[in-house]
């Protein structure tokens, strides 16, 4: 039998009988890609690389379960986004949303003051933790790992437009919420976003 592995429920059945050369393709196909997309998240070459190697490993492992009608694409994504959170968990991931507050905050206060850092941290934090469920799992999904739009749109199967409102309306919530007092704080935190999302 000659296989096409371009078509996806060939490749999927390839995987599925324990065909190599669909393995083979699948690593040709999307290894660079991947990889580029593990680094955009945990930016590191060599933890990039590990990650979409296990992914690789754990689909051909668990090939009996794939199923032909879902994307596989999407299903490697995905899964080297989870493997990011798991290595996150682990603490061997930046906090980046964390280490760009602390950035502003130390442009917001003259003087270096801990316990005030702390405090204006914990409240941004928990204004956050506040904010509706759906709106706060894309913005943390975009400031704090990093993700572009199209990505979280991807991993969440909703529109791009959908996760620039959410964005959007996290912002707008937060600034209402912390007034004027961080105003300047949100500004530098988000300056980059503002001018992204609402153009």
């Amino acid at each position: 039998m000659r296989w096409n592995f371009e078509n996806q429920s060939a490749l999927i059945e390839g995987l599925k009988k324990g065909n190599e050369g669909a393995y083979g393709y699948l690593v040709e196909h999307y290894h660079n890609r991947l990889c580029v997309y593990a680094n955009s998240l945990i930016r590191d070459d060599l933890m990039a690389e590990d990650i979409v190697q296990n992914v690789f490993v754990q689909i051909w492992e668990k090939r009996n379960k794939l199923k032909h009608d879902f994307s596989l694409e999407n299903y490697l994504y995905k899964s080297v986004h989870n493997k990011f959170i798991d290595q996150y968990r682990k603490g061997k991931a930046v906090m980046a949303l964390e280490k760009k507050y602390i950035a502003a905050l130390e442009l917001a206060i003259e003087e270096k003051d801990e316990i005030q850092e702390q405090k204006i941290l914990n409240i941004l934090f928990d204004a956050i933790q506040e904010l509706p469920p759906k709106c706060k799992q894309i913005f943390l999904m975009s400031k704090k790992e990093g993700l572009t739009n199209i990505e979280i749109s991807e991993y969440l199967n909703v529109s791009k437009k959908t996760v620039e409102g959410q964005i959007t309306k996290a912002f707008g919530i937060l600034r209402e919420k912390l007034g004027k007092k961080y105003e300047m704080i949100l500004m530098l935190i988000f300056s980059t976003h503002t001018k992204k999302h609402l153009r």
